[in-house]
């Protein structure tokens, strides 16, 4: 649960862009149990953890959806808002109750297209989430479903 430094909120953006980001940020809150987006469907939020859990999962053909990471405090919730064509490659619930900030994923494009530079901290921010949850997924999912005894990561 606890992310590598550059992946979480504060760490990855200088303070001018995190205060400029938390102005258009909203509040919410959520209990244990529930869904917050579904793998496949439209991206048009995401959120920062204030409090509490979200478990990502993956859908895995014939079996239950498999939790790859859970997130906490300072952690995004949600990269599928910066990329056409803004579908969820994951899906994620509450795994206890959550106190966040929701931010309008159109609303945060418009902001990166208006200042490049801003817009260059958010891209690099997000992707260094999404690489880090790229190498979560595959190690979660070699854990669960590789023949044990196949060996580390080559």
């Amino acid at each position: 649960m606890n992310a590598p430094a550059t992946t979480s909120m504060p760490r990855a953006l200088p303070a001018a862009h995190r205060e400029r980001l938390m102005r258009i940020g909203r509040e919410v809150s959520f209990p244990e149990g529930v869904r917050l987006f579904e793998e496949g469907s439209h991206a048009d939020r995401f959120w920062i953890v204030r409090t509490g859990t979200v478990d990502l999962d993956i859908r895995v053909p014939g079996r239950r959806a498999a939790v790859i990471e859970s997130l906490g405090h300072n952690e995004l919730v949600g990269w599928s808002w910066l990329f056409p064509p803004y579908v969820w490659h994951l899906g994620a619930g509450t795994s206890s109750p959550l106190r966040a900030y929701e931010f309008d994923a159109a609303a945060v494009r418009r902001m990166c297209e208006d200042d490049p530079e801003f817009g260059r901290t958010i891209a690099r921010w997000v992707a260094e989430v999404v690489a880090h949850r790229l190498q979560a997924a595959r190690t979660r999912l070699l854990d669960l479903y590789a023949p044990y005894g196949s060996g580390g990561l080559r």
